[in-house]
């Protein structure tokens, strides 16, 4: 009996160290790195031949460490916590406006001042140039400088002396800077007889009430038998606003989401907990390769439920779960405490970031070692790799020209230039660029440096090169020179051929200047091409089991 007792004591014991054993091996490994950077530190700091940058090189050491783990696990200073905000709230303290600054000696130029901010209020329209913050002059400070010293504690006041757009009045205004909440929901309305659309670009808090109100305005506007959501290039937010939205359309105690970590209480499922508004209206959800976090939560439950048709691309596959701690000092840690899943069961996340090759960089997880789950009706989805889509549809294909106008700034220092000439517009659904002021663009294009190159002139130019380096550029002369003036373009050419392409966003960029940028989504609507086939496609949707 003793003998028995103590082979069942023994086995306890071991079975006691085994589990004691990884965090012991756990906490010797952190205190035996921590005594050697410390060691370290202290070394140089006693006997390296210059001064110690220890600021510099410890933020470096802490941002390496990070980077090791994901991009999402990031250490912010306290002198960096109003980044911080506005990356999670959408808001700052400010005059609510968009500024441009063409050339370090030139004026600030309003590009865009909100609606009903205090830049709006104060008078400030698109074209003023400011000449002078507080009293000093701008020439000399970049766009950042600039905007840093119109930020500011909401309260307090700003001055400016102003060159007036139209009149080339000068003249001082002060504002008193408030709260400059971006609104995640930019748009709403209905874009066909029935059919609502809701634009939605964040996930900050309120914006889940936001869309309730949206869809009762727009049922006292008229009869609501479609929705579209739209969340193309909407990388995220709050986990608890993707609840509340999804909360909208499916019923009261539904799953939505889950979450699994390591730590004690990273684990939890979020279900919905008020009562739907709508749970048979017909719902379409647009995604693309922007869609990420918390929109990936929101198409992957509506379609995990059968309660939506999700159209466009594969999402971006974040399927991490980001928590907030404080740091000594005013810092804070920003960290992947968990991965999340959908009703289903499937984790969306696309890069294994725990399995990294030898060069130190990570992968997506491979098509084959993903996995089948089913759909509330029984449909198969898979995991690994965002939500796809239940009807692909791909987005236009633009041109490498427009992609430069719009990156090189041509268009938006043709709309500056337009508004100066322009004191106002015809409303937005009558607003068209007429053909001399497209052929007013051209010529201002042309005078711009950009590089205009066509795609296929631009892998022939690299075919060349690597031609010349092989040495078989001369046997294949002939065949490149005819090959190179098929190709050539002269700007003014080239500008004309793509004039269909570029005048939605000519147009758009013009509307949001005089009417704001709720006007310049409704009129991206009218060129919008994947939106009017995700329309035409769903119709013959059905969701059928397997």
């Amino acid at each position: 009996m003793k003998s028995g007792m103590k082979k069942i004591l023994l086995s306890a014991a071991l079975f006691t160290l085994c589990l004691a054993a990884p965090a012991q091996s756990r906490t010797f490994k952190l205190g035996k790195w921590t005594e050697i950077q410390s060691s370290i530190l202290k070394e140089l700091n006693r006997s390296y031949v210059d001064s110690l940058p220890v600021d510099r090189i410890e933020r470096a050491g802490v941002d390496a460490m990070l980077s090791n783990l994901d991009p999402y696990t990031v250490y912010i200073p306290e002198e960096e916590n109003e980044d911080l905000k506005m990356m999670i709230n959408k808001s700052y303290g400010g005059i609510g406006a968009v500024i441009y600054k063409p050339d370090l000696q030139g004026n600030v130029i309003i590009n865009e001042p909100y609606k009903d901010s205090p830049a709006w209020s104060s008078g400030l329209r698109c074209g003023d140039e400011i000449l002078t913050i507080d009293g000093e002059s701008v020439k000399g400070l970049n766009s950042a400088e600039c905007s840093e010293k119109m930020r500011g504690t909401p309260g307090t006041k700003v001055l400016f002396k102003v060159k007036k757009v139209h009149t080339g009045e000068l003249k001082d205004v002060r504002i008193t800077r408030r709260t400059i909440h971006l609104p995640d929901i930019e748009y709403y309305g209905y874009i066909a007889p029935h059919t609502g659309y809701i634009y939605q670009t964040g996930f900050t808090e309120g914006v889940g009430e936001q869309m309730r109100a949206a869809i009762k305005d727009m049922r006292k506007q008229g009869q609501l038998d479609t929705l579209v959501l739209d969340l193309r290039g909407n990388g995220g937010g709050l986990m608890s606003e993707a609840v509340e939205i999804v909360s909208i359309f499916v019923p009261k105690g539904s799953l939505v989401v889950s979450a699994r970590g390591r730590a004690e209480g990273s684990g939890y499922s979020s279900s919905t907990t008020k009562v739907p508004l709508d749970t048979e209206i017909p719902l379409i959800v647009m995604v693309d390769s922007g869609s990420a976090s918390a929109s990936e939560i929101v198409s992957g439950a509506l379609q995990d439920l059968d309660r939506a048709v999700i159209i466009g691309t594969r999402t971006f596959g974040k399927g991490l779960v980001q928590s907030i701690r404080p740091l000594p000092y005013g810092g804070q840690l920003k960290l992947t405490t968990a991965k999340y899943y959908t009703p289903s069961g499937r984790c969306v996340q696309a890069i294994d970031y725990s399995h990294r090759n030898e060069d130190g960089s990570v992968g997506h997880i491979p098509d084959s070692l993903t996995h089948e789950f089913k759909t509330a009706m029984g449909r198969t989805v898979r995991d690994g790799g965002g939500i796809t889509p239940d009807i692909e549809v791909k987005p236009h294909d633009y041109s490498r020209l427009t992609y430069s106008l719009v990156v090189n700034g041509v268009i938006e220092q043709f709309t500056l230039d337009y508004v100066r000439n322009h004191t106002s517009i015809p409303p937005t659904d009558e607003f068209h660029l007429s053909d001399e002021e497209y052929d007013a663009f051209v010529e201002f294009a042309k005078g711009k440096e950009f590089d205009y190159r066509s795609s296929a002139r631009t892998y022939f130019d690299y075919v060349r090169k690597e031609l010349q380096r092989d040495g078989l550029e001369e046997a294949v002369k002939n065949e490149l020179e005819a090959l190179g003036t098929a190709l050539d373009m002269e700007k003014e050419d080239f500008l004309r051929l793509k004039k269909d392409e570029i005048i939605p966003f000519l147009e758009e960029e013009i509307v949001v200047r005089y009417y704001f940028q709720p006007d310049g989504i409704k009129l991206r609507v009218r060129y919008d091409t994947q939106l009017r086939e995700a329309l035409a496609k769903a119709k013959d949707f059905r969701f059928e089991t397997e």
